[in-house]
Parts: structure tokens; sequence; C-alpha cells
């Protein structure tokens, strides 16, 4: 007999994709934990603007907590949290990390399943081993799991070096019912455009796979969405159209020739890190271009449903050479590849395996 499991989850923001790129990896995994069954809660603080700035109202698969951003509304929405089967820290939050992820281990339950969800993985392993002495080193081994965003073998043999008892990747997907075909728009239009917001561990390669390529290629244009780069310099051929809400994130991959993946610095270098916006795009039917990664081929097939380049020299060939008839191909196999093989639904029963797997363990029932 499968048993309905109570879920507390706290993350950065599930209705705010605002300075928050794992919404849609967050809105996408618990969509789908809902449909098998069981009860989410999310519980994330009122902080960075997002809640000024929500792309969905409170959705009815999941209940939305939104805490006060202090220290006394953390332990308040902990506190509420501690009846749930299973309590689970995403990295990230924003604020009070580390003490919530001290707290769900010092409120655990008898027979609670607490984990971690590294959304972040490659950076957070960076981190710690810059420093002894983080925090999050003595945590690790104490968590029931680590679930992670991706990293393939590199993070998962990091994570167990460093005395996790069990890690998996649970990798970014396509939410089909999100994210889909849809009319080109003319806001978007253009020969590639870029999607992501403007930060420390991203700028140098945004710098060199999209601004070199588009200085590079004067009769090509170019777009690029997302927050923060208002006072960025950039070639006269592109456009920045600020930060793009979900709800046009469709139209933005549908609309232009081709579309840009720039991996993060530590998820390049770590590999097997897709990012969210591969899948949505994709599932639009768009031409991806992404930077080279490790583990690409686990994902697409390169050259038949995505395109990869070492460097922006590189994106600007592709681009010069690359027909719209080609283009269509390449994103419609992109399309058909994820809706067989990487949607959220597939993820969840992975995720839902885990937790039987672990309830079983403990004689406290299966799901």
């Amino acid at each position: 007999m499968e048993k309905k499991l109570k879920i507390a989850f706290f993350g950065s923001s599930l209705v705010s994709a605002y300075w928050n790129g794992a919404a849609t990896y967050y809105r996408g995994i618990i969509k789908e934990i809902s449909r098998l069954g069981h009860d989410v809660t999310f519980y994330e603080p009122d902080a960075y603007e997002r809640q000024q700035h929500r792309d969905i109202p409170n959705p009815e698969w999941a209940t939305v907590v939104v805490y006060e951003n202090n220290e006394e509304s953390a332990f308040w929405a902990l506190s509420q949290a501690e009846s749930a089967d299973v309590v689970i820290k995403a990295s990230g939050v924003g604020v009070f990390d580390e003490l919530l992820e001290e707290q769900v281990l010092k409120r655990r339950k008898e027979n609670q399943l607490v984990i971690f969800w590294d959304v972040d993985a490659p950076a957070t392993l960076e981190r710690m081993d810059q420093n002894p002495d983080d925090p999050f080193w003595p945590l690790v081994p104490q968590y029931d799991m680590i679930l992670t965003y991706g990293g393939g073998d590199p993070v998962v043999n990091a994570y167990t070096a460093n005395g996790a008892k069990l890690c998996v990747p649970i990798y970014n997907a396509l939410d089909p019912e999100t994210h889909f075909q849809v009319a080109p728009d003319d806001r978007f239009s253009c020969d590639l455009a870029f999607l992501g917001n403007r930060l420390p561990d991203r700028e140098a390669r945004v710098e060199e796979f999209f601004l070199k390529a588009a200085k590079q290629s004067p009769e090509q244009s170019f777009e690029i969405g997302g927050s923060g780069w208002g006072d960025k310099h950039m070639p006269s051929n592109v456009e920045y159209i600020g930060h793009v809400y979900t709800n046009d994130h469709n139209a933005f991959n549908c609309t232009p020739k081709a579309v840009l993946n720039i991996s993060r610095d530590s998820m390049a270098k770590m590999g097997f890190s897709p990012a969210t916006r591969v899948f949505e795009a994709a599932g639009a039917g768009a031409c991806i271009i992404t930077d080279y990664w490790l583990g690409i081929d686990f994902f697409f097939e390169p050259g038949k449903e995505i395109l990869v380049a070492q460097n922006g020299d590189e994106v600007a060939d592709i681009l010069k050479n690359l027909s719209q008839e080609d283009a269509k191909a390449i994103g419609q196999a992109a399309k058909k590849r994820v809706l067989a093989l990487h949607t959220y639904a597939n993820r969840a029963k992975e995720v839902q395996k885990l937790f039987a797997a672990h309830f079983q363990e403990i004689n406290a029932g299966e799901i």
C-alpha cells in the first residue's frame, strides 16, 4: 500500500524566478512529486524582492509559506516543518542558509528523512574545499542523503569523499505543460539570444561565448535577457531586454534562429550539469548552441540535437553557417529527445524510489 508523505521543502522561491534560477527546477520536480500523491509545503523567505516579482500565484500542487526575512521567522518556519515525514533543505536559499542547514538536523524526529538538496553542487564543493572550517563540513555525514541538481560522478565522488551517506544527481528536465512551442514574438526576433542573470562566476564566460561572438558577427543580431546587465558595455548589435518573466520564456526560446546556453564556471568545470534552460529551450523546439561541458552527450547528441562550441570564435562560426532550416531540424530533434527521456515526471519517479528505499530500510512503511 502506498504511503502519502508529508514533505517540507526549504528553498529560495517557488513562486518567483527573480534572481532565482532554480525556480523552474523546483516547480517541475515538486509538481510531479505532488502528482505521485505526496503533500509538499514549500518554505521561502521574503527576500531579494522576489515576492514583488512573482511569476506564478500559489500553485494548487504545493502549499507555499512565505516567512519574513529575520531569524525569528526562520525558526518559526522550522517549527512548522517539524511534523513532516521528509524535510528538505535546498542550497542557496539566500538568507539564513547556515542556520537552516544546522537546524533541520538538530530538530530531526524519529524516522524522519532529512535531505540536503544541492542546486549548485560544484560551487558548494569548491567553497568547502577552499575552507577547511566551512560549517557545512560536519553536517554532510548527518544528512540521510544528498540530492543534487546535477554533476554526475564527479559530484557524487566528491560528496561521498566528504562523508555523505548517499549522493544522487536529480538532473534538470522539462515540464512539457509549461515549456512548449509557441508562435514567434517580434520582441525576441534575432539571430542568437541568451538568457541568464549577471553573476560573478558567469560573466567572463558570457563575455567569451556571447559578447565576443557578437563583436565578430556585425551582420547578425543578438539579444540578452536577465537581471543585472544594464550597465554592461556591449557591441551595438546586442540588445539588452532586462528580466524575462517565465511566461515569456517560450516565446524567447521559439523566436530567435538559435539560443545560447552558457554554463557557470563551476558547473562547466565539473560537467554533467545542464542548466534548466537547456531543457526548457529544447521543449520549445529551439536550436541550442552550448558551451562545451563534460557529459553533454549523456543528454543530447552533439551536431544533431545540440550544437557545441569551445569558445566565442566557434559560436560565431556556427551562427554564420547555420541556416534557418538546419536550426529548425536541430530544435525538433532536441524536443523529441527531451519529451522521451528528460521530463520532470521521470525525475520525480527517481526521487520517489529514493524515498521508498529509505523508509523501507527503517521499517517505517512502504510507498
